[in-house]
């Protein structure tokens, strides 16, 4: 097992953080650097693949045209830019699939890309696809861990979507595997993957709830919010746990400008949840001392 770092300081001043947000306008960039200075390098780097799926939003918008840029990612706007001409920034296999594309925009469809990119699929997929393959490889249980949810839970949404719309579900669907290829190919109301997936009713709820997009982003967050508290339940003061914060200070930052109402809910949500930890934490520091003796 790899050394894993204990930030003790870190973790204590999460509430202070998120209480001095709350008062000067919650602000993630800024949360999220003054977290990230405290981390070792290696532990940045981690922290970095998680936002790289906002480099990834960016980059698809770019390439098409769109002006909203996510402030979440890594890179800037004229960063991302540059990595779409000649990628050096972005870990290894997404500039991979970045240049396979470059080349078959340049050479034609039927350029000799090798196995950087399955031109079959859309540039969207294929980054992706590559993102998420990447987070399997990480040595954080948590991103191992969050990034296969994350996969599921957007494929089982984009499925449900598609089969709504017309769509043949294997178009939507990113990456491989036995709950990916039940969703290609199940006509069964809940692609046959119930016992696979529990949060499948959830998820069909609000993908159902058509007339209300921002209730079903609700709902879809509060799946995202559990499955982040779940993950960390065990863990205190290391890495996972700062990641497991970050991703709930993820998902207040887009309610901030979707309803800043639930935004600030949302917020204090997590301010209670630093409180709840820290007492357990203080209770199981009396518990180890009491047995030391």
């Amino acid at each position: 097992m790899l050394f894993r770092k204990e930030y003790y300081c870190l973790v204590a001043g999460l509430k202070e953080y998120t209480l001095d947000s709350d008062r000067k306008g919650f602000d993630a960039p800024a949360l999220i650097a003054e977290i990230k200075e405290d981390l070792s390098r290696r532990d940045r780097r981690t922290v970095e693949l998680l936002y790289t799926y906002y480099d990834i939003e960016n980059l698809i918008g770019l390439r098409a045209g769109r002006e909203h840029f996510s402030r979440l990612g890594n890179l800037s706007r004229e960063e991302l830019q540059e990595e779409l001409l000649a990628p050096s920034r972005l870990p290894a296999s997404l500039g991979r699939v970045i240049a396979a594309f470059n080349a078959a925009d340049k050479e034609g469809a039927g350029a000799d890309v090798g196995e950087d990119a399955d031109m079959e699929q859309s540039f969207e997929r294929n980054l992706f696809a590559a993102y998420y393959a990447e987070c399997a490889r990480s040595s954080s249980q948590f991103l191992r861990r969050w990034s296969a949810f994350d996969r599921t839970l957007r494929n089982v949404a984009a499925a449900f979507a598609a089969r709504r719309r017309g769509i043949p579900v294997a178009e939507v669907v990113v990456g491989t595997g036995d709950i990916e290829s039940a969703l290609a190919r199940s006509s069964a109301a809940d692609f046959g993957i119930k016992g696979e997936v529990a949060y499948v009713d959830q998820v069909m709820q609000a993908v159902s709830d058509a007339g209300n997009l921002v209730e079903k982003e609700n709902r879809m967050d509060a799946i995202r919010w559990n499955m982040a508290e779940e993950l960390t339940l065990t863990n205190y003061f290391d890495l996972d746990f700062i990641l497991g914060y970050l991703v709930r200070v993820n998902i207040i930052h887009r309610w901030t400008a979707l309803d800043p109402q639930r935004g600030r809910e949302m917020l204090h949500r997590l301010v209670e949840g630093l409180t709840e930890r820290g007492t357990r934490c203080e209770m199981q520091t009396d518990k180890n001392k009491e047995t030391d003796i």
